[in-house]
C-alpha cells in the first residue's frame, strides 16, 4: 500500500509540474502581444512577375506553420498592399481558383516560417503550359466563386475555413502583373489567457496534492505474534507481564504498588547451629590387582559384603 501512494504521489507531482511548465511557457507567449492582446507580424516583401500569389490551401497552410492559431476563439487579419495603394484579397474554392488562373502567369505560397523579424515566404512561378498564350484574368472584383473578399484587408476565424479547401488569392484590383506586395499579419488568439491562468490553477493545486500524499503520515506496522497455547505462559514470562491479555492495556489509574524488599544481614551474628567439620579419610591404595574391589555388572544384583 505504501507503494502504491508513493506511486500516485509521484504522478501527480509529474502532472502538476508539466502543467506550471505549460504556464510559464504560455506566459512567456503572450509577453510578445501588444497592449491589445494581438500578435502582428510583417512578411518580407512578396514579389512576383505573375498576376497573382496564390495560397492553394489556407487552413493547411495555418494549422502547419501556425498551429497555436487553429484553437477556438481566435481571428486572423491580413493587411495587404501594393506600391499603388490597397490589393485585392479573397478567398474562393480551390478548383474555382485554378481554372480562373489556369492560363495566367503566378506565383504559389509554398512555406512561410516564423522568425525574428520580417517572415520569409517562399514562393514558386507558374506558367502556362507550352504553346499556350498567357491570358489577362478579369477584374478580380467582378468574380462571383468568391466566399469572401475585401480590399486591403481580410479577417475570418480559422474555424470557419476548417474542413474546407480554400485558396486565398491577392492580386491588383486592376488585375495587371508584375505584382509586389507588402503583407502585415495580426493574430488575436482569445484562448491563451484562460488556458494560462487554467495551467497554473491546476499545476499548484496538483503539486499541493502530491506533498500531502507524499508526506502524510505513515501508520506503525501491528505484529501480530502466533503461538501454540501451551506456549502462552513461556512468552507470557519473556515479556514480564502476567498474562498476555495484559498487553496494550492502558495503566491502571492510582499510586503504583511498591515491590516488597527484604533486608538480609551480611556482617551480623554467626548462627548459633554448629558446623560439622567433615573429615575426609585417606582411601588404601590396593597393592596388587588381586586386591581391587570386583567389578559389578549393571544387570546383576550387587554382591553382598563379605
Amino acid at each position: 500500500m505504501r507503494f502504491v501512494w508513493a506511486l500516485t504521489g509521484m504522478l501527480l507531482l509529474t502532472i502538476g509540474t508539466t502543467a506550471l511548465l505549460g504556464a510559464a511557457a504560455l506566459g512567456l507567449l503572450t509577453g510578445h502581444a501588444d497592449p491589445g492582446g494581438a500578435f502582428t507580424a510583417r512578411f518580407e516583401t512578396v514579389q512576383t512577375p505573375g498576376h497573382a500569389v496564390v495560397v492553394t490551401d489556407l487552413d493547411a497552410l495555418v494549422r502547419r506553420e501556425v498551429p497555436f492559431a487553429g484553437g477556438g476563439q481566435s481571428r486572423l487579419r491580413l493587411d495587404v498592399r501594393t506600391p499603388d495603394g490597397p490589393a485585392f484579397v479573397g478567398l474562393a474554392p480551390a478548383e474555382e481558383t485554378r481554372r480562373w488562373l489556369a492560363g495566367a502567369p503566378h506565383a504559389v505560397v509554398q512555406r512561410m516560417a516564423l522568425a525574428r523579424g520580417p517572415l520569409p515566404v517562399r514562393l514558386e512561378q507558374v506558367t502556362p503550359a507550352e504553346g499556350a498564350p498567357p491570358t489577362v484574368p478579369a477584374v478580380p472584383a467582378a468574380q462571383t466563386f468568391w466566399v469572401r473578399a475585401g480590399t486591403g484587408v481580410l479577417e475570418w476565424s480559422p474555424d470557419d475555413l476548417a474542413g474546407q479547401r480554400l485558396s486565398l488569392v491577392l492580386m491588383r484590383t486592376d488585375g495587371q502583373a508584375d505584382l509586389a506586395l507588402d503583407l502585415r499579419a495580426e493574430l488575436r488568439a482569445g484562448w491563451i489567457a484562460p488556458a494560462t491562468w487554467g495551467s497554473l490553477t491546476g499545476g499548484m493545486l496538483l503539486v499541493i496534492l502530491a506533498a500531502l500524499v507524499l508526506l502524510r503520515p505513515v501508520r506503525p506496522r501491528e505484529v501480530v505474534f502466533v503461538v501454540e497455547p501451551d506456549q502462552v505462559p513461556v512468552l507470557a514470562g519473556r515479556l514480564g507481564v502476567s498474562s498476555l491479555g495484559g498487553l496494550g492495556a492502558p495503566p491502571q489509574p492510582g499510586p503504583r504498588p511498591l515491590a516488597v524488599r527484604q533486608l538480609v544481614s551480611v556482617a551480623g551474628a554467626m548462627p548459633a547451629t554448629p558446623r560439622i567439620a567433615a573429615a575426609i579419610a585417606p582411601v588404601p591404595r590396593p597393592e596388587t590387582l588381586a586386591d581391587l574391589p570386583a567389578p559389578q555388572h549393571p544387570l546383576r544384583p550387587p554382591a553382598p559384603p563379605r
